[in-house]
């Protein structure tokens, strides 16, 4: 059994389940992947697959170190890895093993694993939902964060104060998603809510460890 999946999101839409209710639902294009590494406990310490996403890449986009690493897992186009951990009853998986969305069922749970989109330079009331002072007249203190720390004493601003800065492009997990529905002709899981990222962007579906 597979720990995981890589794939793209392809965007949201709803289904209807048997009993008339809407279900909203990410449509996510899960592989197909290649193991292209093994990790193992007596040659790496610990016990891993790396998967990588197969799809059309040029050649000229494959450095010859990475073109290397794939012919030893007869694999070709693949540009985004990803390592994912094994647990008991995964260590069936050897190299050049080809993981699809057929491995996995409706109801079964995942993790997914995404990059936020990016917001650019964000202010405290977008980037942390402050809510800011009064528009009245003269306030001056619109959209402003308020006090950032005392001046006697500690006399400096404590690390980790919410300021404003660069907001999205971070690494997101949602977990404990259910899958609604998979079409095993076109590789496609559909997961019950959001996924974070644009779409388009790479996603890991890796299963639920909770």
């Amino acid at each position: 059994m597979s720990p995981g999946i890589l794939g793209k999101k392809i965007g949201m839409t709803q289904v209807f389940r048997p009993d008339g209710q809407v279900v909203p639902v990410t449509l996510l294009k899960a592989g197909p992947c290649v193991v292209t590494q093994r990790k193992t406990p007596s040659s790496d310490g610990y016990d891993a697959i790396q998967l990588g996403l197969m799809e059309y890449v040029k050649p000229s986009r494959i450095n010859k170190p990475i073109g290397g690493h794939l012919k030893k897992a007869s694999a070709e186009g693949v540009k985004f890895f990803r390592e994912l951990r094994l647990r008991s009853g995964d260590s069936d998986i050897k190299l050049g093993d080809r993981i699809l969305a057929e491995h996995f069922k409706p109801k079964d749970k995942v993790d997914v694993i995404g990059t936020s989109k990016g917001k650019g330079f964000a202010g405290v009331m977008k980037r942390h939902n402050f809510k800011g002072g009064p528009e009245g007249h003269g306030s001056m203190f619109n959209r402003a964060p308020g006090s950032i720390g005392a001046s006697s004493f500690p006399s400096r601003v404590f690390k980790g104060t919410r300021m404003t800065g660069h907001m999205g492009v971070d690494q997101v997990t949602v977990r404990n998603l259910e899958i609604v529905q998979v079409d095993i002709e076109d590789n496609v899981i559909m997961v019950k809510g959001a996924v974070p990222g644009p779409n388009g962007g790479y996603v890991i579906l890796r299963r639920a460890k909770r």
